[in-house]
């Protein structure tokens, strides 16, 4: 099995070459289909080629050879930046790289290393050291305090996966597919036409059958596997809320806050100051907040008005509304940092010849407002995902614990509750190890595809 990987990586290594460089010769042929051979074969021969052995099952091989497709990917990459060189082929920032270096001094090449080598150690000890520890950690199965462990190959990844191997290689074929195909509709499409609407349409459905893709894929429990899809489901809901709900706000509140005004400065000041409160003291708040026997919320509505709030806990929605609500205005005063900056760049001029044009209020905002933001909007996607894939296990701590029945389980929180609480430190290091993979790909998806569309100035 070992040997059919390596084949494959052999004839894709010369395909890569054609397509990713300006000079495939017959000697770079032959060099990328030897690094493609050497990148996939160092992660299986690392492991014992445990995930080709005859007692493991065809998602454990799917799983080899997906990491055999990776190093090999990761070794040609490598090799292209050499190839790139060697043709004098220069990205898209050259021009702006060469300004900086005009003017500067002839030093020597080891004068970067010498002054990035403190940075340098900081990561490699705090960071990409971790990081490879987990990885090796997620392969093994261990308990805390134990003094021994196994090796278990990828069996910590394996029981969050469906048992079906065909199917976890089809769905996402079906979802690329989908994405392909409605671009090749919107590029045969005339502009303003039905068809290129009808291709719009088509479009978002592509993106959002990557998430029920991923839904069939992950295990709903049983059978000896972990019940990861709740997990799943409860991660995109509060995720996709506490982004809506921090970035749609915090772009409402700038604009308002944006405004001329007797003590604006103290104002806008205060509105950002929630920024600095950690996730904790957010959960503590609004604990305090909605608690159903002392919060200040119930004790308000029972007082003045009458209505007898439901427990928040016992509740899968209100749960999850709790969690969106307190994490959202955790974030919020960043976004409004942000947006009360980008706002001071939207070119008056243009606003004033909106204006002229009759533009209504919605119609300027939306038309020239928007597109002057979307570099700040941009980076607030990828900054508020980050937030709330990683931010939010203090909140949820506090308010929920996970409840009511794990629906407010998200994946951080369920890593430290399977890693740190129930001491398997195997397991949730494979969890997180996916939520890493998860966070790497959602920010490479925000790039080619929400990337394309920001629009900066002069540009």
């Amino acid at each position: 099995m070992l040997i059919a990987g390596l084949v494959v990586a052999a004839i894709l290594g010369p395909l890569y070459v054609r397509r990713n460089t300006i000079n495939p010769t017959a000697a770079r042929y032959g060099i990328g289909s030897a690094v493609a051979v050497l990148g996939a074969a160092v992660t299986p021969l690392a492991m014992g080629q445990c995930s080709f052995a005859e007692h493991s099952s065809g998602v454990d091989k799917l799983l080899g050879y997906l990491l055999m497709f990776g190093g090999a990917w990761l070794a040609l990459m490598g090799a292209r930046i050499f190839w790139d060189r060697a043709d004098g082929k220069k990205k898209g920032d050259a021009a702006f790289a060469g300004e900086i270096r005009a003017g500067g001094f002839r030093l020597g090449l080891w004068v970067p290393w010498v002054l990035l080598s403190p940075t340098l150690i900081i990561l490699l000890v705090f960071l990409y050291f971790p990081a490879a520890a987990t990885f090796t950690l997620s392969t093994k199965l261990t308990r805390l305090g134990a003094p021994k462990s196994i090796d278990v190959c990828f069996t910590n990844f394996t029981e969050l996966l469906i048992t079906d191997p065909f199917k976890l290689v089809a769905y996402p074929l079906i979802a690329i597919a989908l994405i392909y195909g409605a671009r090749f509709w919107k590029s045969r499409s005339e502009p303003g036409s039905a068809s290129r609407k009808g291709a719009e349409v088509a479009a978002v459905i592509a993106m959002l059958s990557v998430f029920v893709a991923l839904y069939a894929m992950f295990s709903p429990g049983g059978g000896g596997q972990v019940a990861y899809r709740p997990v799943y489901i409860n991660t995109v809901i509060i995720s996709v809320g506490i982004v809506a709900f921090g970035m749609i706000g915090g772009l409402a509140v700038a604009y308002l806050a944006f405004r001329q005004i007797r003590g604006g400065g103290v104002y806008r000041t205060l509105l950002i100051w929630p920024y600095a409160i950690s996730p904790a003291v957010a959960g503590v708040l609004f604990f305090m907040i909605f608690d159903p026997t002392a919060g200040i919320f119930t004790h308000t509505m029972d007082v003045w008005f009458g209505i007898d709030v439901p427990n928040y806990r016992e509740s899968a929605v209100l749960a999850q509304s709790s969690i969106i609500l307190a994490s959202g205005w955790k974030i919020l005063g960043y976004n409004i940092l942000f947006y009360l900056a980008g706002l001071q760049t939207v070119p008056l001029e243009q606003i004033e010849a909106a204006l002229i044009e009759g533009a209504s209020t919605w119609q300027r905002f939306t038309k020239v407002v928007l597109p002057a933001l979307s570099p700040i909007t941009f980076f607030l996607l990828i900054t508020n995902l980050t937030y709330a894939f990683f931010e939010v296990y203090a909140t949820i701590d506090f308010m929920t614990k996970g409840a009511p029945a794990g629906k407010t389980s998200v994946a951080i929180y369920e890593i430290i509750r399977v890693g740190v609480n129930n001491g398997d430190l195997g397991r949730g290091a494979a969890q997180s190890v996916l939520l890493f993979i998860a966070v790497i790909a959602i920010t490479m998806w925000q790039f080619r595809t929400s990337g394309e569309r920001v629009s900066y100035g002069g540009s």
